[in-house]
């Protein structure tokens, strides 16, 4: 997966060269680029805004320069990204999509009040929002877009741990985990974990993943496809609740 990001402040993205990602884009299994927006202004202090015709407060990012940064690296197959609270919000499956069926994302970091409408209606293929709130920019949405692609990417972290995670069983959050020791602070691993039997262990993992999300996040249980057992299970949850 090659990622190209418009960006007036690539120092920013010196987080999301560590780790995970850092190591993937050793083994060339993700290319990540930084292109600074600022690098295609024509003006001799790198301007890259100017006032809002009409009036209004702050300073909007103008069409040309990135529209200069653009073609600098797109191609026949790059989708680009809009990092905007305008766009539609950031789930688990856009990202599955993403990862799945796209191979080139430009992806685009407005500052200050935003980007010239212009340039955005000619090359932004989607817009995307990681919530419903306002940053100071696109980067750190763009570094979340990207963290959570590349890890659906082949061989940058094993398919085990993406399919047992939160909202990859959908409508599901993840059993909560233990590790050693087995005592903490008077507290003890549940003792099914230690049993060594696999049915037992995988049927507490379901029931505990029901109730964590039944605690921290009820609206999405509507999605889960639960058994006839497991529907009684809930409705013990929330009659103990009340």
């Amino acid at each position: 997966m090659k990622f190209d990001i418009l960006t007036l402040f690539p120092e920013m993205f010196e987080p999301i060269k560590q780790s995970i990602i850092g190591r993937a884009t050793q083994k060339n299994l993700l290319e990540i680029n930084l292109i600074n927006i600022r690098d295609f202004s024509q003006d001799k202090h790198k301007k890259v805004d100017d006032t809002v015709y009409g009036g209004g407060a702050g300073m909007l990012i103008k069409p040309d320069v990135v529209y200069e940064a653009y073609k600098s690296v797109k191609s026949n197959t790059a989708k680009v990204i809009y990092l905007s609270p305008q766009g539609k919000t950031l789930s688990q499956e856009k990202i599955k999509e993403l990862a799945k069926n796209e191979n080139h994302l430009i992806i685009l970091c407005g500052h200050y009040e935003g980007i010239d409408q212009r340039v955005i209606d000619k090359i932004v293929d989607e817009e995307i929002s990681i919530g419903d709130y306002v940053l100071t920019g696109g980067e750190i949405p763009a570094m979340v877009l990207v963290d959570g692609i590349s890890r659906y990417i082949e061989g940058v972290i094993t398919e085990e741990s993406t399919a047992e995670e939160s909202f990859s069983t959908i409508g599901l959050l993840e059993y909560p985990q233990y590790t050693r020791p087995e005592i903490f602070e008077g507290e003890k691993v549940p003792e099914v974990l230690l049993s060594g039997h696999h049915k037992n262990i995988d049927e507490w993992r379901r029931k505990e993943a029901i109730k964590v999300t039944y605690l921290k996040r009820p609206d999405i249980l509507k999605q889960a496809n639960l058994t006839d057992n497991e529907k009684e299970y809930l409705k013990q949850l929330e009659n103990n609740r009340d």
